[in-house]
């Protein structure tokens, strides 16, 4: 609830930010930032499903309800990998417009801070041994994605940073763009495994 709450505060600051400065990055974050509530929503239901008790109707539960949630979060992340891919391959291609480097950094760098506090309170319950209707794996999905956004925000905030001293080198943002989707589709391939899984764990168990 925590970082549900600190995702909806970003979006708002990225999303006026991005239009003041001009920046397509610090918009998309502040969509990423709407997608990502939208995620902990979602596993935050599955949850509240998974730990519901039998009953006659459903004598086993909702055993894959929150693997489900985490496959689900998993895919969507690696569509926006892909879009975003594309995207910075496209202005690579194509040219760069000019961005305003003071508003990014501040509100990159902020965002990154927030995300990283996020994924601290997110990581406090990775050292549980029991991984209960595979609330490890989905929880695994939001953290991945809070750090993903993290490292993303720090990212556009050194390029801003870089932009601001040299007065140009737009393409940084775009080249930025292209490494950390790189990173975090790796991280993606292996989180979409491991839940994979814990399905199957699951089903085999019932």
């Amino acid at each position: 609830m925590i970082v549900l709450v600190l995702n909806l505060a970003l979006v708002a600051g990225l999303v006026a930010v991005g239009i003041m400065a001009h920046s397509l990055g610090v918009l998309a974050a502040g969509g990423d930032y709407l997608a990502d509530a939208f995620a902990i929503v979602v596993s935050l239901v599955a949850i509240t499903l998974g730990r519901r008790p039998p009953t006659r109707r459903r004598p086993n539960g909702y055993p894959r309800a929150t693997a489900i949630a985490a496959l689900t979060n998993g895919v969507f992340l690696a569509l926006v990998v892909v879009v975003v891919f594309v995207e910075a391959a496209r202005r690579l291609v194509d040219g760069v417009g000019a961005v305003d480097g003071p508003p990014v950094i501040v509100a990159s760098g902020i965002a990154a801070v927030v995300m990283l506090i996020g994924a601290f309170i997110l990581g406090g319950d990775d050292d549980d041994d029991e991984d209960t209707n595979g609330d490890r794996a989905n929880m695994r999905a939001v953290l991945l994605d809070t750090l993903a956004d993290a490292a993303a925000a720090a990212g556009v905030a050194a390029t801003g940073a870089i932009i601001l001293v040299t007065g140009g080198m737009y393409w940084l943002d775009p080249a930025v763009a292209l490494v950390v989707t790189v990173v975090i589709g790796y991280h993606v391939a292996a989180l979409l495994r491991d839940v994979i899984r814990t399905m199957r764990r699951t089903d085999a168990a019932t």
